[in-house]
């Protein structure tokens, strides 16, 4: 399903950008340009945010909270470090503006505030480009229907 989705944006931002076949252009430039990243990355994320979100609200000493908020200790092994879900989640709650797992917890109690901050976390980067998508689109609609109209005459 995630590709299906991936694969409907890539053509909307084709159609818009008006980037045909031809070009060889790579997905990875086409989001380039569009300002944007996969759907599929942006779900799994919302995903994720929303399962914190449902552990924090639980007791703080549960064995969910522990493990989410734990630290290891000691030294890790040299080279690049992998790419965790730990860490992931990390740079993520950084990039929130959330210095530290309780205030992202004081945030959780309030679901309505959650539900919110889960939405802007998860946005694609570019609002501009979201809002152009809509208005191709219902002008394509709007152009559509005029032309039907115009060939019932």
């Amino acid at each position: 399903m995630t590709r299906k989705t991936d694969v409907f944006q890539n053509t909307c931002i084709r159609n818009i950008l008006e980037v045909r076949w031809q070009d060889h252009v790579s997905t990875e430039e086409l989001l380039e340009r569009a300002e944007m990243e996969p759907l599929s990355r942006d779900a799994k994320r919302r995903r994720r945010w929303k399962l914190i979100g449902h552990i924090l609200r639980k007791d703080k000493n549960s064995d969910d909270v522990t493990a989410l908020t734990w630290a290891p200790e000691g030294k890790r092994k040299r080279g690049k470090p992998k790419v965790t879900w730990r860490r992931m989640i990390e740079k993520e709650r950084k990039e929130g503006g959330w210095k530290s797992w309780e205030e992202v917890r004081k945030d959780t109690v309030n679901r309505e505030k959650w539900r919110h901050i889960t939405e802007g976390l998860c946005t694609t980067r570019c609002k501009q480009v979201k809002w152009s998508v809509f208005r191709f689109f219902a002008l394509k609609l709007h152009s559509s229907q005029q032309l039907w109209a115009s060939f019932k005459k």
